[in-house]
């Protein structure tokens, strides 16, 4: 995207850098990062990654400060999955954007997903991290600058951000005001998760426990955990179990999601369902491609080529069928279309210049809404193939999970 830096990376880019940085990233988390890192970060125009910052709030208040859609959204959470106490927003919120080009040859942002609850926000930092310093990127030289001194600083915190302030937002969302001794990250079976990475570097900037869904009890409005023979209040709780997997494991708990519990919510539940793929049809913007509940089609389109079928709720692309054959989309049960989309297709760009060719890039902005909505980091990923999730881009190079770069 900064064709400057791209070439100065490709040229410099040797296979034993690379397999420094995946051990560097290793031994950070604590574990292997079992998915797919990229041998390259993304370079891009700080304007650009501001204009799908800013898209992003627009479109998250365009839901959260409408009271007809709030009460349309009721009906996407589940009776048995309501948890009480809702918040007036979500706290954390991702929004996925892919780049297109228009009619005059332009890069134009295009929203491919958004998700009110949490993604990587402490892997990340150390991603982008890990890539500067393995790969040498601490000073570049300056854009424009006469002075082959004069560098400038690679940057990849949003909204003002630094690594200390953005710890102690992080924090502020997290923690609370809480001992974080009795605030847990909230997992299945969180040791066979591939975000098991993030976990650790979790635990690691704030002190939060990882704990097992199915290792939580309940007594009275409280619940706890076992721990050195011990039992450990739970006071907050920082929300990673997805519904969907849930029942997909068929996962016994010891509390039921309805009760009111004296606990509070890092991430309250009820947002999962309110901001998601349910809600893209309800939105009113130029980044929006077009999109219908299947339930609510008049008629199946003929050009199916040019659509993407997507369940309501699934994570890293479970489900989606890009170009659909109409047995597909007869083959889903009339009472279960309501829980699907049919999304215009769009063709994104291959914007990233690397030695097997131009690759496609799918941003994602990672937001935490405290007082304020703020943009806090990226996470990119670079693919191929037909999808863009790095369970997609399998036997590839250059492809799979990275960290968005911005001269500043």
């Amino acid at each position: 995207m900064i064709p400057s830096l791209r070439k100065q990376f490709n040229a410099s880019f040797t296979p034993e850098k690379y397999q420094t940085f995946l051990r560097r990233i290793d031994d950070a988390c604590g574990t292997h990062v079992s998915f797919r890192l990229s041998e390259t970060p993304c370079f891009f125009p700080q304007s650009l990654l501001q204009r799908m910052a800013e898209d992003g709030k627009v479109l998250i208040r365009q839901l959260v400060e409408s009271p007809e859609y709030l009460a349309r959204s009721n009906a996407s959470i589940p009776d048995e999955f309501r948890v009480p106490n809702e918040p007036a927003h979500p706290m954390f919120v991702q929004v996925d954007f892919g780049l297109v080009r228009d009619a005059s040859g332009e890069l134009q942002p295009k929203l491919v997903e958004l998700q009110a609850f949490p993604s990587l926000y402490a892997y990340q930092v150390k991603l982008a991290q890990s890539y500067i310093e393995v790969y040498g990127l601490d000073q570049i030289p300056a854009s424009g600058s006469r002075n082959p001194a004069s560098t400038s600083e690679l940057k990849f915190f949003l909204g003002g951000l630094d690594e200390k302030s953005y710890r102690e937002l992080l924090r502020a969302a997290i923690v609370g005001s809480h001992d974080p001794e009795n605030v847990i990250l909230m997992e299945i079976h969180p040791e066979a998760q591939k975000t098991l990475p993030d976990f650790h570097l979790t635990e690691k900037m704030l002190g939060v426990r990882t704990v097992d869904i199915e290792a939580i009890k309940k007594h009275g409005p409280q619940l706890y955990y076992e721990r050195n023979g011990g039992r450990v209040p739970i006071r907050r709780i920082y929300n990673r179990a997805i519904v969907d997997e849930l029942q997909r494991k068929n996962v016994k708990l010891g509390f039921d999601w309805r009760d009111d519990l004296d606990v509070e919510w890092a991430g309250h539940p009820n947002w999962y369902f309110r901001i998601s793929k349910f809600s893209i049809p309800y939105l009113r913007h130029e980044s929006v491609p077009k999109t219908w509940f299947l339930d609510q089609l008049d008629r199946i389109p003929d050009d199916l080529q040019n659509y993407a079928l997507k369940p309501l709720y699934s994570f890293a692309g479970l489900g989606v069928v890009i170009a659909p054959k109409k047995e597909d989309i007869e083959a889903i049960p009339a009472e279960k279309r309501a829980d699907y989309i049919l999304q215009e297709r769009l063709h994104f760009e291959p914007v990233i210049e690397t030695p097997f060719g131009a690759t496609k890039a799918e941003v994602r902005v990672m937001y935490v809404w405290l007082e304020q909505l703020r943009a806090v980091l990226t996470i990119i990923r670079m693919g191929r193939g037909l999808m863009m999730g790095v369970d997609q881009n399998q036997n590839m190079e250059w492809v799979g999970a990275s960290a968005g770069l911005w001269v500043g």
